[in-house]
């Protein structure tokens, strides 16, 4: 029988893999439905048609009682690389993979052609195309894993884009990850220079303005990621989020108590963040924030919506719709205060400088336009 038999009931076997007098047991009915199937495009005419086939015939037989075997479909992207080869003049196709060949440039730097390491001729290019062992263009993530380390090339690949949409495979970010990575590590070591805190909630009722609003992203950001991974499947998305986070925790240095209360707070909880997609890092940095316990006891972090209240909102400021300056107001500011904001704003004043304001046009809660 075709080998798509076997994969298009072992879900049910999984459930019950001790059962040596049936193919299944009541135990399917327990496990199953799957929460989640994740497939290539080219599953939905084999994998998953064949299961869904096969799941209905088994409850026809009454080895289980569901009528679908998965909950949810994600339909991951391809991922797409270049594709090289020579013909023979028998008519053979021999294909190379993109690491073995060298890309040449004229003069100009345009591209002129491409050639094999091995023996320094030409080779011909067959475009892009979905990475595959039939034309040899596949990436062996190891080099990344040894240059760079396995985190780097989890968080390389996950941020390079939604799972769901097609990847042109490129090296060029690698570097940025790799140093996101130093980073966090460089911040947790930095803070821990003066110890590790036990975080202390009373202080964040007494914050000031600079702080709060910190404390605020970060549980937007837990909020954001938590939704990003469970419900959106948007790694890329997380990711950035978690990187937005640390840009904002790189200007609060501070070592008074509410300072470094708050960044013991921040740095728990993007190392939990990010544990999922890179578990090495995150595990050893756990261990130097939280002594004596391990990442993997610890409950997903819970966004606070009383540190979601803002008091301030932050507005951009457009001159004749082109934005020149921000300005931080509070919430329920008037129409009167936000065009007062904006038009003595340092960075604004300088482009309506010697110009007649014709009108101000104010979207709430995003944007004041000065018309000049």
């Amino acid at each position: 029988m075709d080998t798509f038999v076997d994969s298009s009931w072992y879900y049910a076997r999984y459930a019950c893999p001790d059962q040596n007098l049936a193919m299944t047991d009541e135990r399917v009915n327990y496990w199953l439905p799957a929460d989640q199937y994740i497939g290539g495009i080219e599953h939905a005419i084999l994998h998953l048609l064949y299961s869904r086939f096969w799941s209905k015939v088994m409850r026809d037989l009454g080895l289980m009682t569901l009528d679908e075997p998965f909950t949810n479909l994600l339909t991951q992207g391809m991922v797409l690389n270049e594709i090289f080869y020579r013909k023979s003049d028998s008519g053979r196709i021999t294909y190379f993979n993109p690491a073995e060949v060298n890309i040449q440039y004229d003069e100009q730097g345009k591209r002129c052609g491409a050639i094999l390491q091995a023996d320094n001729q030409p080779v011909e290019s067959g475009g892009i195309g979905t990475m595959s062992k039939s034309k040899n263009n596949g990436v062996d993530p190891q080099k990344l894993v040894e240059e760079y380390g396995a985190d780097t090339a989890r968080l390389f690949m996950m941020f390079a884009s939604p799972p769901t949409q097609t990847l042109e495979w490129a090296d060029a970010g690698v570097d940025g990850a790799y140093r996101f990575l130093k980073r966090l590590w460089k911040q947790v070591y930095t803070h821990l220079q003066h110890g590790v805190v036990e975080i202390d909630p009373a202080l964040h009722q007494t914050l000031p303005p600079e702080l709060k609003s910190l404390r605020c992203q970060l549980h937007q950001t837990i909020a954001k990621v938590s939704d990003d991974l469970d419900r959106r499947h948007t790694f890329n998305t997380a990711i950035a989020a978690v990187m937005e986070l640390m840009n904002g925790l790189a200007k609060s240095q501070g070592t008074d108590p509410a300072s470094r209360n708050l960044m013991q707070e921040a740095l728990e909880n993007i190392v939990l963040l990010l544990s999922p997609i890179v578990p090495h890092i995150c595990h050893e940095l756990w261990r130097e924030l939280k002594p004596g316990t391990e990442l993997f006891d610890q409950p997903w972090p819970q966004a606070d919506n009383a540190a979601m209240v803002q008091d301030e909102i932050k507005l951009i400021v457009q001159v004749n719709g082109k934005l020149r300056g921000e300005i931080n107001v509070a919430k329920d500011a008037g129409q009167d205060t936000l065009e007062h904001a904006a038009l003595t704003n340092e960075h604004v004043q300088k482009f309506i400088e010697g110009q007649a304001v014709k009108k101000i046009i104010v979207v709430p809660g995003r944007l004041v336009n000065i018309v000049v």
